[in-house]
């Protein structure tokens, strides 16, 4: 069966985005890192076909029409704390595809394997989580209704995150991707880096932003050999 995946993003010059990130880096690189995360996040979620119809769910209601989300169909987040637009979203794809994929535009070294087996894994499990390193999670799918405490009793941005969401799926099967390292400060570039130069088959936008960190003075060159030692066992 297919899937409805949407990838939420903020548009800049429209809302403050990545302002961890941009604490270190400067608030235009931080959204310049965005912008190219979230291509190379599309480019994955396109190329896993016809598995998965790809969207764009924007964070704003006037920015649905904004050239950086040109590539894909798109739809808003809706209204309320992130559980209820993720909630909004899960119930989108739902009604359209049976099978929703929520995902972020913050682990762009993603493979089209790991979206591909999120499609598989809900032939056998009524969810599928892609943990990440800061104890979230950077993927959430589901062929089934999602318990509402799930959405309203998750603390969001916390280390127990990831704990405390599945915890409320309850019974149910849930399948684990590998985790993933969310890219949300600045000393997550480095590692972000050797994970996009470590893909065998990178895409044409994974290099981009690959090649664009290269070219930053915020210690991505200079931290690349300690970030290899530290992470060398992540994909």
């Amino acid at each position: 069966m297919s899937a409805g995946l949407a990838i939420f993003v903020k548009t800049p010059g429209h809302s403050p985005l990545k302002t961890r990130l941009a604490v270190g880096i400067g608030e235009d690189a931080a959204r310049r890192f965005h912008v190219l995360a979230a291509a190379a996040v599309a480019a994955v979620a396109q190329a896993v076909v016809p598995q998965l119809a790809a969207y764009w769910a924007v964070a704003e209601n006037a920015a649905l029409d904004a050239p950086a989300w040109a590539r894909l169909p798109r739809f808003a987040q809706g209204a309320g704390d992130l559980g209820a637009r993720m909630r909004h979203a899960c119930e989108t794809l739902r009604d359209s595809h049976g099978r929703a994929l929520l995902l972020g535009a913050d682990a762009p070294q993603l493979t089209v394997d790991d979206l591909a087996g999120a499609v598989r894994a809900l032939d056998a499990h009524e969810y599928v989580l892609g943990p990440s390193l800061d104890g979230g999670f950077w993927l959430f799918g589901t062929c089934t209704a999602v318990p509402e405490a799930a959405w309203t009793l998750t603390p969001w941005s916390h280390p127990h995150t990831g704990a405390r969401f599945t915890a409320a799926l309850g019974d149910a099967r849930v399948a684990h991707l590998r985790t993933l390292r969310d890219a949300d400060t600045v000393d997550d570039l480095p590692p972000l880096l050797v994970a996009l130069d470590a893909l065998t088959d990178p895409l044409p936008e994974q290099t981009t932003l690959a090649d664009w960190l290269r070219m930053q003075d915020f210690g991505v060159r200079g931290d690349m050999e300690q970030a290899s030692d530290r992470h060398g066992s992540e994909p």
